[in-house]
């Protein structure tokens, strides 16, 4: 049943609350409804959060988004980790109602004593109806101050000797605005239900993630005639400080575990491998072990930890690849063929996607014994947490039913919150929002085959504003899958803006090892397969030498995610906004923070403002007319102020039209902070 005041379309709500909607502790976002009643009486509305132990907080105002909307908002900070709830509150405000009619009544004297006696009773009740927690908090002398100025409003109202305008015109100061605030008459008071948000630690929002194969690290490969001699732990763990020198703060494995030797695939996914190609990491399982067990070539599960620890020590997380699939060879083939699909020919069904054949990897069907699978797969993750892995990247989980992952989170999340669930999603809209609703923490996107400036915009504007109060998404530049032509044909600058774009228009952001050296040769035309791909062979890579030479992208990488350190408006989703440029491949977005709310003005402070012009032909010089929105600054339109670009050093005076051009092989970006103190109006 409808409420005596109605409350409708309250959001963030997920599936209308079946799940929680998702923040970050300390990330701040807006609570929204609609909020109206018959009749012009005026209405108003707030926000009651309750924490994770019960507790209801202070009521938060809401403002009206824009007058005759009857869209009610408050931007709210949930500051720890844990399932929060809210609920809208909304009621008849006669207080804003007799200031309307008033005000439009006593100067044209239209029953202005009347009008002034209704407005004391109003300001007698609210004054009847201050806590006394209230009047402790502000007493003086003995009495309740806020109390004492409602009713000396009241006597003011009523004083025949004063102008009825002129006792009109004290309701209008700034201060009675803030007294009436703090202390409003809430008639027909309606509360809604209570809705969940999940609120999950800081690294479910924010972080750079660097995937890297540990086998390739240290490897020792191309003397004929002699084997390879792979990476290990060991010695994939001296690559870690310079990982974490480029800023990064995940660092992301592929599978760890015994490879399969049947139908073992070769160099560039050949079905003949000759006696030294190590197998795709994904086809899991040996007579070593599964899913629990370390790659003998890689070291020991003690080699593990200690690198697991080594990350830890240069503040990063490590992550580890999730992959629900088994090799002919794994234990689980033999121990549980009832988990398997067993074609006509009794044979055991390997993995299709059509004309795609991956014929080392056996899918599971998880219909068959599903309480089975269930337990097992349980097991080796908390396998994987006990050795230090708070961090799980899922291979394919689309191909998984989603009540499993529904379960598989739920479970894990009850007992150990700060475990992060990632989805490679790389599939159909439905089921990415699916995964992300159930519980997975962030999520692969389609960022990758988004390269034009409409089809930026558009989904970027999805990403951060529409979804984005249950599905996070990592922006992934590149990964091991995935070499899109943009980076085949545009070179170095190509690079270049797509990493700008991802790790300034989302706060999680990822590269695949080798995009610091802009590999960008397919293993055929067409194709979004890496020649000689790391997936198949030894891909050992000389860092060093690439940064003696200069072609190395570490410094550019390094100083982006400086930049994210720095600036806390990057390490927010949802506050991305685009500006108006006349070129269709010039492409501006900016992130605000804003600062301390002024009562007195009414406005918030500029706070951190980041903005981004980018070129997005890798190939041609661009010069364009950026259009700012500059509310969205925080700044007046015609107001004036210094930028400084943190990419060229060089400082610019903007306002609100500036010329740009843009040389994709100098710098393909203005990466733009504004400076403080340098706003004014011309």
């Amino acid at each position: 049943m409808i409420g005596r005041i109605p409350i409708q379309d309250i959001q963030p709500v997920v599936d209308c609350g079946q799940w929680p909607a998702k923040a970050a502790a300390g990330e701040t976002f807006e609570i929204g409804a609609t909020v109206f009643r018959e009749g012009h009486d005026a209405v108003a509305a707030g926000v009651v959060l309750i924490d994770p132990g019960g507790t209801p907080g202070r009521m938060l105002p809401m403002r009206e988004v824009a007058p005759g909307t009857d869209r009610w908002s408050v931007e709210v900070t949930l500051p720890a980790e844990g399932l929060w709830q809210f609920r809208v509150e909304a009621w008849s405000d006669p207080i804003a109602t007799w200031i309307h009619d008033a005000g439009i009544k006593i100067p044209r004297d239209l029953d202005a004593e009347l009008m002034c006696e209704e407005g004391a009773r109003l300001f007698e009740r609210a004054a009847k109806g201050v806590r006394a927690a209230d009047c402790a908090a502000a007493e003086a002398g003995g009495s309740c101050g806020h109390r004492a100025a409602l009713l000396a409003l009241a006597a003011r109202l009523r004083d025949e000797a004063v102008d009825p305008r002129a006792r009109f015109a004290v309701t209008q100061l700034p201060e009675t605005a803030a007294l009436i605030a703090a202390h409003p008459l809430r008639d027909l008071l309606t509360r809604s239900g209570r809705n969940r948000v999940r609120v999950d630690r800081r690294r479910a929002l924010f972080g750079s993630w660097y995937e890297f194969f540990p086998r390739s690290e240290g490897a020792m490969v191309g003397q004929e005639g002699v084997a390879p001699k792979p990476g290990t732990f060991r010695t994939s763990a001296k690559r870690l400080p310079a990982i974490a020198q480029m800023g990064f703060d995940v660092v992301y494995l592929p599978p760890i575990h015994p490879i399969g030797t049947q139908f073992r695939k070769g160099r560039n996914n050949t079905l003949t491998p000759d006696q030294y190609d190590p197998g795709s990491p994904w086809a899991i399982g040996a007579q070593e072990g599964g899913h629990d067990a370390i790659h003998p070539d890689l070291g020991t599960i003690e080699d593990f930890d200690e690198f697991v620890v080594k990350a830890r020590e240069l503040g990063m997380e490590v992550a580890l690849d999730l992959a629900l699939q088994c090799s002919p060879d794994h234990p689980w083939v033999k121990e549980h063929p009832e988990w398997f699909n067993i074609r006509a020919d009794g044979s055991i069904a390997y993995a299709e996607n059509p004309p795609k054949k991956y014929q080392d990897i056996y899918p599971l069907n998880f219909d068959k014994d599903p309480e089975g699978i269930y337990v097992e797969i349980k097991r080796v993750v908390r396998h994987w947490m006990d050795h230090g892995v708070r961090i799980f990247r899922v291979d394919n989980p689309h191909t998984k039913p989603v009540r499993f992952w529904e379960r598989l989170l739920s479970d894990i999340g009850a007992t150990d919150p700060d475990v992060l669930f990632l989805a490679e999603a790389f599939t159909r809209p439905p089921m990415l929002r699916a995964l992300a609703k159930v519980g997975f923490h962030q999520s692969y996107t389609y960022f990758t085959w988004r390269n034009s400036k409409p089809e930026v915009e558009e989904y970027l504007r999805e990403l951060s504003h529409e979804t984005s109060h249950y599905l996070r998404p990592n922006l992934f530049v590149n990964t091991p899958d995935i070499l899109h032509e943009y980076l085949q044909h545009g070179g170095v600058p190509a690079f270049k803006i797509r990493a700008v774009l991802a790790a300034l228009m989302a706060p999680t952001w990822g590269v695949y090892s080798g995009y610091e050296l802009a590999e960008n040769v397919p293993v055929r035309p067409g194709s979004e397969e890496y020649l000689d791909s790391e997936k198949y062979q030894y891909r050992p890579r000389d860092w060093a030498g690439a940064e003696r030479e200069g072609r190395s992208l570490a410094p550019f990488i390094t100083q982006l995610n400086l930049l994210r350190r720095a600036h806390p408006a990057l390490q927010e989703l949802r506050n991305l906004r685009f500006h108006n440029v006349d070129q269709p491949n010039v492409i501006c977005f900016s992130k605000r923070l804003p600062g301390a709310y002024d009562t007195a003005s009414r406005r918030h402070g500029l706070g951190d403002v980041v903005l981004a012009v980018v070129n997005l032909d890798p190939h041609n010089t661009h010069e364009a007319t950026v259009r700012l929105d500059m509310p969205a600054l925080g700044l007046d339109w015609h107001a004036e102020f210094v930028v400084d670009d943190q990419l060229s050093g060089e400082s610019y005076r903007w306002g609100q039209a500036n010329y740009v051009r843009l040389d994709p092989h100098v710098h393909p970006a203005h990466i733009l902070t504004l400076r403080h103190g340098s706003a004014h109006r011309p």
